[in-house]
């Protein structure tokens, strides 16, 4: 049986795009995986239009929670194997030291948080990027990352972050 990994999604505010990526990874991630979210300077609140993707998932708003990267970072904290960003401003950041070597990658998702409009539009601009982060997810999750040495690993990550509107495997 494959180990599990822990995988850590980082934007700045961590209310909307990595709370979603947090849900899907645990979601369909299974035993495979334990996500956790963070942000560089998070809001404190779940933004109102990631509610119903959560919801969607089966999960509650109350079960997550905007929280600093810096816990991930402090002592006790779990040993990460990945950390995703998902902020373009996060990515420019500098970021903490992480317990374990975690293999790290950037998977920049326009900002859902950003739009504004009608409730619709809103509405649009969570699935879309709940469905780009779930086609990335699903890349990762298909990967053998048992088998993979860690260059491989990383440039596979690199290649899933890289494709804006990747499709989910076969």
């Amino acid at each position: 049986m494959e180990r599990s990994y822990n995988v850590l999604f980082l934007c700045t505010g961590n209310s909307a795009r990595s709370i979603i990526a947090e849900a899907l990874m645990n979601r369909l991630g299974g035993d495979r995986v334990r996500a956790f979210s963070a942000g560089s300077f998070p809001k404190g609140e779940i933004n109102p239009g990631a509610v119903p993707v959560l919801e969607a998932l089966g999960f509650r708003a109350a079960d997550f929670r905007s929280k600093s990267w810096d816990e991930f970072a402090a002592p006790g904290a779990p040993p990460l194997d990945f950390v995703f960003t998902v902020g373009d401003a996060a990515a420019g950041e500098v970021c903490p030291v992480w317990p374990g070597t975690p293999v790290t990658a950037h998977w920049g998702i326009p900002d859902p948080a950003a739009v504004e409009g009608s409730r619709a539009e809103v509405g649009a601009a969570f699935a879309e990027a709940a469905r780009q982060l779930r086609n990335r997810i699903d890349l990762f999750l298909a990967l053998p990352l048992a088998s993979l040495d860690r260059m491989s690993l990383q440039a596979r990550l690199k290649q899933i972050g890289e494709q804006a509107n990747a499709a989910r495997p076969a």
